[in-house]
Protein backbone atom coordinates (compact mmCIF):
# COMPACT_ATOMS: atom_id res chain seq x y z
CA UNK A 1 0.00 0.00 0.00
CA UNK A 2 1.35 3.44 -0.97
CA UNK A 3 0.93 6.22 1.55
CA UNK A 4 0.15 9.80 0.57
CA UNK A 5 3.24 10.81 2.54
CA UNK A 6 5.67 8.62 0.52
CA UNK A 7 6.59 11.43 -1.88
CA UNK A 8 6.88 14.08 0.84
CA UNK A 9 10.16 12.81 2.30
CA UNK A 10 11.80 12.68 -1.12
CA UNK A 11 10.72 16.24 -1.93
CA UNK A 12 12.04 17.56 1.39
CA UNK A 13 15.44 15.86 1.14
CA UNK A 14 18.14 18.44 1.39
CA UNK A 15 20.36 18.88 -1.66
CA UNK A 16 23.90 17.62 -1.04
CA UNK A 17 26.22 20.32 0.20
CA UNK A 18 28.55 21.82 -2.38
CA UNK A 19 32.20 22.71 -2.04
CA UNK A 20 33.74 25.80 -3.61
CA UNK A 21 37.20 25.45 -5.11
CA UNK A 22 38.70 28.91 -4.58
CA UNK A 23 41.76 30.60 -6.05
CA UNK A 24 43.19 33.28 -3.76
CA UNK A 25 45.78 35.76 -5.08
CA UNK A 26 47.54 38.43 -3.01
CA UNK A 27 47.04 41.43 -5.31
CA UNK A 28 50.10 43.18 -6.70
CA UNK A 29 52.73 40.69 -5.57
CA UNK A 30 55.55 39.78 -7.94
CA UNK A 31 56.25 36.89 -8.10
CA UNK A 32 52.61 35.99 -7.49
CA UNK A 33 51.56 34.69 -4.05
CA UNK A 34 48.52 32.44 -4.30
CA UNK A 35 46.61 29.52 -2.74
CA UNK A 36 43.98 27.03 -3.89
CA UNK A 37 41.42 26.22 -1.22
CA UNK A 38 38.37 23.98 -0.83
CA UNK A 39 35.58 25.30 1.42
CA UNK A 40 32.05 24.16 2.18
CA UNK A 41 29.27 26.44 0.97
CA UNK A 42 27.92 26.52 4.55
CA UNK A 43 31.13 28.10 5.88
CA UNK A 44 30.63 31.37 7.75
CA UNK A 45 32.34 34.34 6.16
CA UNK A 46 34.11 35.10 9.45
CA UNK A 47 35.53 31.53 9.34
CA UNK A 48 36.85 32.25 5.84
CA UNK A 49 38.55 35.33 7.31
CA UNK A 50 40.29 33.17 9.95
CA UNK A 51 41.25 30.72 7.21
CA UNK A 52 42.85 33.50 5.15
CA UNK A 53 44.91 34.49 8.16
CA UNK A 54 46.27 30.93 8.35
CA UNK A 55 46.82 30.65 4.58
CA UNK A 56 49.08 33.69 4.48
CA UNK A 57 50.55 33.37 8.00
CA UNK A 58 49.05 36.59 9.30
CA UNK A 59 48.04 37.26 12.92
CA UNK A 60 44.60 38.90 12.73
CA UNK A 61 45.83 42.10 14.40
CA UNK A 62 44.14 44.44 11.94
CA UNK A 63 40.71 45.29 10.56
CA UNK A 64 39.38 43.45 7.54
CA UNK A 65 36.57 43.69 5.01
CA UNK A 66 35.17 41.46 2.28
CA UNK A 67 33.79 43.31 -0.75
CA UNK A 68 31.29 41.77 -3.11
CA UNK A 69 29.59 44.13 -5.55
CA UNK A 70 28.57 47.09 -3.34
CA UNK A 71 28.34 44.99 -0.17
CA UNK A 72 31.01 45.36 2.57
CA UNK A 73 31.26 42.64 5.23
CA UNK A 74 33.81 42.35 8.02
CA UNK A 75 34.55 44.08 11.31
CA UNK A 76 31.28 45.97 11.83
CA UNK A 77 31.95 49.69 11.38
CA UNK A 78 29.75 52.67 10.65
CA UNK A 79 31.48 55.71 9.18
CA UNK A 80 29.98 58.53 7.19
CA UNK A 81 31.57 57.20 4.01
CA UNK A 82 31.07 53.45 4.47
CA UNK A 83 29.04 50.88 6.35
CA UNK A 84 30.62 47.50 6.99
CA UNK A 85 28.16 44.79 7.97
CA UNK A 86 29.12 42.02 10.41
CA UNK A 87 30.64 39.01 8.63
CA UNK A 88 29.69 36.69 11.51
CA UNK A 89 26.07 36.60 10.29
CA UNK A 90 26.71 35.51 6.69
CA UNK A 91 27.51 32.10 5.21
CA UNK A 92 29.20 31.75 1.83
CA UNK A 93 26.02 30.27 0.35
CA UNK A 94 24.17 33.49 1.27
CA UNK A 95 26.43 35.50 -1.06
CA UNK A 96 25.29 33.74 -4.25
CA UNK A 97 28.93 33.14 -5.18
CA UNK A 98 27.97 30.63 -7.84
CA UNK A 99 26.58 33.52 -9.91
CA UNK A 100 28.86 36.31 -8.72
CA UNK A 101 32.06 34.28 -9.04
CA UNK A 102 34.41 36.48 -7.01
CA UNK A 103 34.97 38.73 -4.01
CA UNK A 104 37.90 40.58 -2.46
CA UNK A 105 39.35 40.58 1.03
CA UNK A 106 41.17 43.63 2.35
CA UNK A 107 43.28 43.24 5.46
CA UNK A 108 44.85 46.16 7.33
CA UNK A 109 43.34 49.06 5.40
CA UNK A 110 45.73 51.50 3.77
CA UNK A 111 49.10 49.78 4.09
CA UNK A 112 47.76 46.25 4.11
CA UNK A 113 46.86 43.51 1.73
CA UNK A 114 44.15 42.71 -0.78
CA UNK A 115 43.35 39.11 -1.66
CA UNK A 116 41.36 38.47 -4.83
CA UNK A 117 39.11 35.43 -4.32
CA UNK A 118 37.68 33.64 -7.32
CA UNK A 119 35.50 30.53 -7.49
CA UNK A 120 37.23 28.24 -9.99
CA UNK A 121 34.65 25.46 -9.80
CA UNK A 122 32.09 23.74 -7.60
CA UNK A 123 32.82 20.19 -6.54
CA UNK A 124 30.97 17.56 -4.50
CA UNK A 125 31.62 17.21 -0.79
CA UNK A 126 34.03 14.40 0.13
CA UNK A 127 33.03 12.93 3.47
CA UNK A 128 36.56 11.95 4.50
CA UNK A 129 38.12 15.34 3.73
CA UNK A 130 38.44 18.01 6.39
CA UNK A 131 37.37 21.47 5.28
CA UNK A 132 38.72 24.04 4.71
CA UNK A 133 41.52 22.31 2.80
CA UNK A 134 44.48 23.95 1.07
CA UNK A 135 45.29 22.11 -2.17
CA UNK A 136 48.29 24.10 -3.34
CA UNK A 137 49.98 27.45 -3.40
CA UNK A 138 53.13 29.34 -4.19
CA UNK A 139 55.42 31.43 -2.01
CA UNK A 140 55.12 32.47 1.62
CA UNK A 141 52.57 35.10 2.57
CA UNK A 142 53.91 38.64 2.89
CA UNK A 143 54.84 39.39 6.52
CA UNK A 144 51.95 41.22 8.13
CA UNK A 145 53.86 44.21 9.50
CA UNK A 146 56.42 44.66 6.71
CA UNK A 147 54.92 47.99 5.60
CA UNK A 148 52.72 47.06 2.65
CA UNK A 149 53.27 46.08 -0.96
CA UNK A 150 56.11 48.43 -1.89
CA UNK A 151 58.04 47.74 1.33
CA UNK A 152 57.49 44.00 0.78
CA UNK A 153 59.07 44.15 -2.68
CA UNK A 154 61.97 46.21 -1.26
CA UNK A 155 62.36 43.56 1.43
CA UNK A 156 62.56 40.79 -1.20
CA UNK A 157 65.20 42.78 -3.11
CA UNK A 158 67.24 43.14 0.09
CA UNK A 159 67.00 39.42 0.85
CA UNK A 160 68.06 38.52 -2.70
CA UNK A 161 70.88 41.08 -2.90
CA UNK A 162 74.31 41.40 -1.40
CA UNK A 163 74.82 41.42 2.34
CA UNK A 164 74.08 44.88 3.66
CA UNK A 165 73.02 46.36 6.97
CA UNK A 166 69.44 46.53 5.70
CA UNK A 167 69.36 42.89 4.53
CA UNK A 168 70.78 41.79 7.90
CA UNK A 169 68.08 43.86 9.66
CA UNK A 170 65.34 42.23 7.57
CA UNK A 171 66.70 38.74 8.27
CA UNK A 172 66.91 39.47 12.01
CA UNK A 173 63.31 40.79 12.00
CA UNK A 174 61.93 37.91 9.89
CA UNK A 175 63.73 35.17 11.82
CA UNK A 176 65.76 32.24 10.52
CA UNK A 177 62.76 30.19 9.31
CA UNK A 178 61.34 32.76 6.88
CA UNK A 179 61.71 31.65 3.27
CA UNK A 180 59.77 33.84 0.81
CA UNK A 181 59.79 31.08 -1.83
CA UNK A 182 58.16 28.45 0.37
CA UNK A 183 54.51 27.44 0.66
CA UNK A 184 53.77 24.25 2.59
CA UNK A 185 50.14 23.08 2.09
CA UNK A 186 50.61 20.20 4.57
CA UNK A 187 51.65 22.64 7.30
CA UNK A 188 48.80 24.98 6.36
CA UNK A 189 46.27 22.12 6.58
CA UNK A 190 47.63 21.13 9.98
CA UNK A 191 47.04 24.69 11.20
CA UNK A 192 43.59 24.77 9.58
CA UNK A 193 42.59 21.56 11.37
CA UNK A 194 43.42 23.22 14.71
CA UNK A 195 41.44 26.28 13.68
CA UNK A 196 38.29 24.25 13.06
CA UNK A 197 38.46 22.85 16.61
Amino acid sequence: MISVLDGVGAAQKKAPEKVYALRLDVAGTTPRIWRRLLVRESMWLCALQHTLQVLFDWFDYQTHVFSIDDLLLGNPVKHTDMIIEDDRDIALIDLDLENRGRLTYDYHFGTGWRVDIKIEKIVPLEKKMKYPHCLSGERAGPPEDCGGLEAFHDMLDCLNGDESDLSREWRAWLGPDYDPTRCDPAKINQALSKLSK
